[in-house]
């Protein structure tokens, strides 16, 4: 009786206390929402993405004309130096000068150099727009698993619950047999000690439920002391439209569809771009130039829109030519890094591809597992209601004993917990499936 009344005292502060806490109701498509507002990674590939898509902007851009527009405007004082009729005569004044100069530049030829820049920084953006909607998956399946979980705990606690209760009852019934004289002492301190340990297998299995709610939570980013209430979902079995597929079928169908496989594949092409484009530094250039230079000065006496626009303009327009012949070694060190960049990018490529083969293989194994496993528990849950209703009228009518009726009991109880477990197995493994395939959508319709 100590037992009982010490799990009583506990289990009823821990309800207070959860009861002090805030909760927030909640759906599977407003928690992946959340999930996706307030996770790091998906939130900093997104500001990446934003990167991308001005390189590519820029590198488009680069095949125009630049123009620059530059204006000193500053006093000299000290020596002055002036040629006056074939002389040099040096005085000490201040010289107030303005000089303008507006230059443009355009590349003529540079190796292909701005084309595979263009190219690359296409396909590296491509490939960040992939990668970004693999971490919108990656957080749809990390919320997935835990709102599955959550919900499992929920229903592992509504049995405990359901099976307190129940053993609560059959406890007042064992009372009344004993007071009656069909039943000895024994049944009923055999009883009232299996009711305290339900009382704490109840407590485990809330405590346990809230551990897993608060993992969710911190997932999501709630506010502190506020607990997701999460709405139940339809586990029901149904067939897999990607079940009756062959491994060869789903792994074709995966290196289809996988994201992250596409962001591979662009990355290595935007690398081999960028090969060709490093290789442009080691060609001759040439460019096309445009110069305008005007200034003014104090020492002429003329006014100052006549200085820059009349007198003293200056234009030229022309052709460079650039050979590189030595420098340092750079470029050819800039082809080299290019080159291991884009060979690691191939090693990482393959790898992804041998995980994918594995990863395919392994949920669809995993799938037919809980498959069998359901059907398993399935029809164990259905034996076991059967012999716990035939054992408990056999006790009642005097003819099982104790043991009998309380291995039925726990018999059932564990039936019922690996029934729903294997349902939500079964659940998940579908998740799981298609996450491998790259096909997870959120789609999950909540329970009426």
């Amino acid at each position: 009786m100590k037992k009982l009344l010490i799990t009583c005292l506990i289990l009823g502060a821990f309800i207070g206390e959860l009861s002090a806490q805030d909760t927030l109701s909640i759906n599977f498509r407003e928690a992946v929402q959340l999930g996706l507002n307030h996770n790091l990674t998906y939130r900093s590939l997104q500001n990446q993405q934003e990167v991308l898509k001005v390189e590519k902007k820029a590198a488009i851009m680069g095949h125009l004309p630049n123009l620059n527009l530059s204006n000193n405007t500053f006093r000299q004082i000290g020596q002055q130096f002036q040629q006056v009729e074939g002389e040099l005569i040096v005085t000490t004044e201040a010289n107030n000068i303005i000089t303008a100069n507006l230059n443009t530049n355009v590349p003529i030829f540079n190796g292909a150099r701005r084309i595979n820049t263009t190219r690359a920084t296409h396909y590296f953006e491509e490939a960040g727009k992939n990668g970004l909607d693999r971490a919108a998956q990656d957080v749809m399946f990390n919320v997935a698993q835990q709102y599955l979980q959550v919900l499992l705990d929920q229903e592992l606690y509504r049995i405990a619950l359901e099976n307190l209760e129940n053993q609560k009852k059959q406890l007042e019934q064992i009372d009344g047999f004993v007071q009656a004289g069909l039943r000895t002492i024994s049944d009923q301190y055999n009883q009232q000690s299996e009711v305290a340990r339900l009382e704490v297998v109840a407590l485990n299995a809330k405590i346990q439920w809230e551990t897993d709610a608060w993992v969710l939570a911190e997932t999501l980013q709630l506010e502190p002391n506020v607990i997701p209430l999460v709405e139940p979902v339809s586990i029901e079995p149904m067939n897999s439209e990607y079940f009756s597929l062959s491994l060869d079928e789903l792994y074709n169908l995966a290196i289809q569809q996988r994201k992250d496989f596409k962001q591979q594949q662009l990355l290595e092409n935007g690398n081999k771009r960028m090969i060709a484009a490093s290789k442009a530094a080691l060609y001759p250039q040439i460019n096309a130039f445009f110069n305008y230079n005007t200034f003014y000065t104090s020492f002429d006496e003329r006014s100052i829109n006549a200085q820059l626009w009349q007198i003293f303009p200056q234009q030229s327009i022309g052709f460079s030519l650039n050979i590189p012949i030595f420098n340092n070694f750079n470029n050819k060190a800039d082809v080299v890094r290019s080159r291991v960049q884009f060979q690691n990018q191939q090693l990482e490529r393959m790898a992804l591809e041998r995980r994918i083969g594995q990863e395919i293989k392994l949920s669809h194994e995993n799938y037919k597992a809980a498959i069998k496993r359901e059907e398993a528990t399935k029809v164990q849950l259905t034996a076991a209601v059967e012999a716990q209703s035939a054992i408990s009228e056999r006790f009642r009518l005097g003819v099982s004993n104790f043991v009998d009726l309380s291995q039925a009991n726990q018999q059932l109880v564990t039936a019922q917990s690996d029934y729903a477990q294997a349902l939500y197995t079964l659940f998940f493994q579908e998740v799981i499936l298609r996450y491998a395939l790259g096909v997870l959508e959120v789609g999950v319709e909540t329970a009426d």
